[in-house]
C-alpha cells in the first residue's frame, strides 16, 4: 500500500468492527433518549463498558427522567451506579444536571453545545456524543481511542483529544463525523489498544506503520 485517504481507511476499519458483537452502552441502554444518553455518558467516564451497562440499567430502573431523578438522593444514585468509577461524584453531577434541566430547559435535555457544556460533569466528549446519538446532529466525539488512532495513522498530529476534535472538524469528511467515534472505539478496544496493540491482525496496519493517511476528501 502507498498513501491512502481517510475515506479509504475508515471503511476498512468499519467493515472489520461490524463483525464484533460489542454495542455501545449509550445506544443499548440510552435508546437515543437524550436524558438516558446523557446520564449513560456521565456514568461511563473512566468506567469499563460492562460496568457502565449494568449501572445504567440499575439507575434507569429507578429513575429514567429528570423529574424522577431529582426525587432520588445522591446516596441512592451512587448506590445504583456503583462500582462505576467516582460513583459519589457522578451521583451528585447526575442529580444536579437533572435539576438544571428542569429549571433551565423545561425538563428537556438541550441540543445546543454551549447549553450542554453548562451542565455539571459535561465536557466536549459527552456533549458531542449527546448531539450525535440523541439529536442526530453532525458532531465529532473524540475520546482517547479516536485521539490515539488518528494520531497513529498520521491523519492528525495533536496532543489532546480537544485538539484532535478541532483538527478533524477541519479535515474529516462530513460523512464520517457521526460514525467515527463508534468505528474507532470498537477498533481501539479490539485491535488498536493503548498498550500492546495487535498490529499483526490490523487491517490497516501498513498505512499506520508509514503514517501516510493523507488529509483528503
Amino acid at each position: 500500500m502507498d498513501t491512502a485517504t481517510v475515506s479509504d481507511v475508515l471503511p476498512v476499519i468499519e467493515s472489520y468492527v461490524l463483525k464484533l458483537d460489542d454495542p455501545l452502552v449509550v445506544e443499548e441502554h440510552g435508546q437515543r433518549d437524550p436524558f438516558r444518553v446523557l446520564v449513560s455518558c456521565i456514568i461511563s467516564l473512566r468506567t469499563r463498558e460492562e460496568t457502565t451497562r449494568d449501572a445504567a440499567k440499575r439507575l434507569f430502573d429507578k429513575a429514567s427522567t429528570p423529574e424522577k431523578m431529582v426525587g432520588l438522593s445522591d446516596k441512592t444514585i451512587a448506590g445504583a451506579i456503583y462500582p462505576a468509577g467516582f460513583s459519589n461524584t457522578k451521583a451528585g453531577q447526575i442529580r444536579a444536571l437533572s435539576t438544571l434541566i428542569i429549571e433551565r430547559f423545561n425538563g428537556q435535555v438541550p441540543s445546543d453545545m454551549e447549553d450542554l457544556l453548562s451542565l455539571p460533569g459535561v465536557g466536549r466528549k459527552t456533549a458531542n456524543l449527546v448531539q450525535s446519538v440523541a439529536f442526530d446532529i453532525p458532531a465529532i466525539c473524540v475520546d482517547t481511542h479516536v485521539h490515539r488512532i488518528m494520531n497513529r495513522l498520521g491523519y492528525v498530529d495533536t496532543k489532546t483529544p480537544e485538539q484532535t476534535e478541532m483538527a478533524l472538524r477541519t479535515h474529516l469528511p462530513h460523512r464520517f463525523w457521526k460514525p467515527v467515534n463508534r468505528i474507532l472505539v470498537l477498533f481501539g478496544r479490539s485491535v488498536c489498544t493503548p498498550l500492546s496493540p495487535r498490529c499483526s491482525s490490523c487491517p490497516v496496519g501498513e498505512w499506520c506503520e508509514r503514517k501516510n493517511v493523507v488529509r483528503s476528501r
